[in-house]
Order: C-alpha cells, then structure tokens, then sequence
C-alpha cells in the first residue's frame, strides 16, 4: 500500500525522539516504522505485538562497530534473540555473548560460527557446558571456582577450551539495584577484593586444557554514565599487571562487558557511546603503558543498546476505569510480555496511534489484564482524555527484555514478533496459542 507520511513536526519531533529513526507521523494520528503503518500491523497480526524495525538494529550494529573498530563487539543475546536477529547481527560483523545452551543452539542452527561465540552464566548446567564443548564455543566465562574443574574434566586431557574469568571490581553501577553487578553483594563472578578472583586465576593456568584469554567485567545494567566504566577498566587493567608479575603470563583480551543504557522516555539520559568508546581505549592505553603492559584487545557486549530502540510493542485498549482521581487504561497484553516495571520499576511512554484526538490529556495508568495488582505497564502516562476501548496504543523502546522475559501467566500467550523493513512486515517470531499450551500439558 502507498503511505502518506507527514513531517515529523507534526507529531513533535521530540516525542518522537525515543522512536526507530525510520518512524514517520500518518495523516489521522497514524504513526509509521519502517515505511508500515503500526494500525496496518495490528489489523493485520493482532495485539499485542512486538515490531522490530531491522533497519534500526543494523545500524546499531554499524555504530557500535564504528565506535569500537579496533575491538570485539559481542551482542548480548539475552537481550532479544530469534533466528533472524543471529542473521542481523553476523551479517553487521558482531560476535554473541549467549548464556544457555538453548540460546547457543539456535544461533548454531541459525549458521553464526561458534568460535565468535561466548557463553556466560553464574550457574552453567552440565547441558549448558556439553552443548558450548560439543558445538565448538569461542569462550567460556568462569564465574564460580567450582566451573574451573567441572570444565576442565568436561574438556578431558586431551582436550582444549579457551576460557575468560569473571571478575567483580567493586563498582556499584545500574538503573535499579537488582540490575547492579559490579559489587561483592550479588550473585555473579569472583571478588577483587577478597582475592576470589586471583585465587581462581592461579588454578585456571594449572589447568593445561584451559587457556585463559582473558578478564571478564560486567558492572550492571541500564548505565548512563561512562564514569563506571573507566573506574572497572583501571581496576581490570591493576589485575592484569598483578597476573603478569605474579605468574608471568599476559593476558591478551580484557571484555568490558555492556549494560549501556537507552532512554524509555523522552528526556532521559542515554549513555554516550562515543565517549565511552573514547575513554576505554584512552584508558586502557594509558594504563597498559604505565604498568608496561602490552594493550590487550578489547571486548564489548552490547544488548538493550542494539536492540531496545528498534522495538515498539502494540496493545489494544479493553478498558477505561475511572477511579477517585485515578484513570486506569487496561490493555490486552500486561506482565506476561514485559515483566520489566513490575520487576525494576521502569517508565514507559505509551502513544495514541491510528486516530487524532482533540480531547485535553489526562494522565492515567495503563495496566494490563493479569490477577496482579503490579501489573502495570506504564504510570504516570499522558494520553487523550477521550482514550477508549479499542484505540491502539503503541509504546517504543520494546525490543529488549520484553520477549526474552516474557512468560506464560495466565495462559494468555506471548506475542509475535514482526520485523518492518523498507515497507514490508513479515513474521519473526510466530504468537504463542492455546494449542501450544495444551500439546505441552501432557498428563491427565
């Protein structure tokens, strides 16, 4: 079909600003990504349903290896992962950073190559380790000192497994406390200060089946500044050294990890990528030169950045209550397919899509259909005062943690997903019925 799109300015560019790039005002309050209209799409597939624009996702992975040219860019799968974004991402040039042998088997079915693969997890299962030893992994991060001898007798003598160690550096860094991972008080990787971490070097290279890349840093989530990141890096870089003096080995990859933050609303902060590109190799050289280390390659392990911006999620309104002073929105999807503000608070700004409103804005809060009083999807939202059921709501920055966390609850079903590109939709990811729910029920 042909769409008329009408200047940016119309629909406010700032509102608009936390939008793929591709997303374009419609004449009757329509809104396009991709060169498809949202209402088209959920005529077409129903809601909810998440829309992945792939043209946003390439960039990102351009950007990112633009910014780090010299370094390894590994996405995070957990983020979003389907066989089509394991396409995206190979063909863009970046590595996967995977933490289960479900996510690492279908990036190997889907034909990415397993040595530019690496495997993470606070707590790998034997499946997790056969499948990354069988399928041929790039790397193994050890997070626990109990991996080290599980993974060297999974190996066997003969045997050979690059692996990196996770390290903690002590640096308290993320959007809400339960996505902050760079301190002793959680559940990941070995302590720096309590010397968990060298203790675990040190068997690590008495192990001859495994070589040791490397250091491994991951500080949290949601970050938006760079500061954190230099702080982690200079005490990485400390280690490093103490490893070289101590067992004359220098290691020759140092991964930052990710947890680069995006903006959910318009207004808020993002982290800038470019200054933290700058900063880390400005660093690193510096401090390598100054502990006469020889620079080791960089890695990088973007997620929610690649990914969180190209997506926008589609919910039809079934409800308007008014309650005191207080006008509640439900819609027909909810916690099931984005568990992330009942989990860490997050804000979200819903829009109005497929017609114009006259009507003065009320803020409400727009819930979802779950027994859960949490299950709310965005509070604090403006809308038209004459919102009603069946009116289409679209909220942007949905491509990150909303599939990959979604669940089952309420047998409601997780949506599909649909990749717009230069004008067409087509299905990723295919909606989750009441059929796939009871051919996995089997007992009686």
């Amino acid at each position: 079909m042909t769409i008329t799109t009408l200047p940016k300015a119309a629909a406010g560019a700032d509102e608009l600003s936390i939008w793929p790039a591709s997303t374009t005002p419609l004449p009757h309050g329509g809104l396009a990504v991709g060169g498809v209209s949202l209402t088209d799409i959920a005529d077409r597939f129903d809601t909810p349903a998440y829309v992945l624009d792939e043209a946003e996702v390439r960039e990102s992975c351009r950007t990112y290896r633009d910014a780090f040219p010299d370094s390894d860019v590994l996405y995070a799968a957990k983020a979003f992962l389907s066989r089509a974004m394991v396409r995206w991402v190979r063909e863009e040039g970046l590595g996967l950073d995977v933490c289960s042998a479900g996510e690492l088997e279908l990036a190997v079915t889907a034909g990415f190559p397993p040595e530019r693969i690496v495997l993470h997890g606070n707590a790998k299962s034997p499946r997790d380790l056969e499948t990354a030893l069988r399928l041929g992994v790039g790397r193994i991060v050890i997070d626990g000192p109990s991996e080290i001898a599980r993974i060297a007798a999974a190996v066997g003598t003969e045997g050979h497994q690059k692996v990196m160690v996770r390290v903690v550096p002590g640096v308290s860094a993320g959007g809400h406390d339960k996505i902050r991972t760079g301190t002793d008080d959680q559940k990941f990787g070995l302590s720096l200060t309590d010397g968990g971490a060298q203790h675990a070097i040190a068997r690590i290279l008495s192990q001859p089946q495994l070589e040791l890349t490397g250091l491994h840093c991951h500080i949290g989530s949601q970050i938006t500044e760079v500061k954190p990141y230099v702080v982690a890096l200079r005490r990485m870089v400390g280690l490093m050294a103490r490893i070289r003096d101590a067992h004359g080995v220098v290691l020759p990859e140092l991964d930052m990890g990710g947890g680069h933050g995006v903006a959910y609303r318009p207004g808020e902060p993002a982290l800038d990528l470019t200054a933290l590109a700058r900063r880390l190799r400005a660093e690193l050289v510096e401090g390598c030169a100054a502990a006469r280390l020889t620079v080791p390659r960089l890695l990088v392990e973007p997620g929610r950045a690649v990914v969180g911006p190209a997506g926008v999620a589609l919910y039809r309104v079934l409800a308007v209550k008014h309650t005191g002073e207080k006008v509640f929105v439900a819609v027909d999807g909810g916690m099931s397919d984005n568990p992330r503000p009942a989990l860490y608070g997050v804000r979200y700004a819903p829009r109005l899509v497929g017609r114009h409103s006259t009507a003065g804005p009320c803020t409400a809060t727009v819930v979802g259909r779950h027994c859960e009083a949490g299950d709310v999807l965005a509070a604090d939202a403006e809308l038209p005062g004459d919102i009603h059921p069946g009116d289409l709501l679209a909220v942007p920055v949905a491509g990150a943690y909303q599939l990959s966390m979604a669940s089952g609850y309420n047998m409601v079903g997780r949506p599909p997903v649909i990749a717009v590109h230069e004008g067409t939709a087509r299905m990723l990811v295919r909606r989750e019925t009441l059929a796939d729910f009871r051919s996995r029920d089997v007992g009686d």
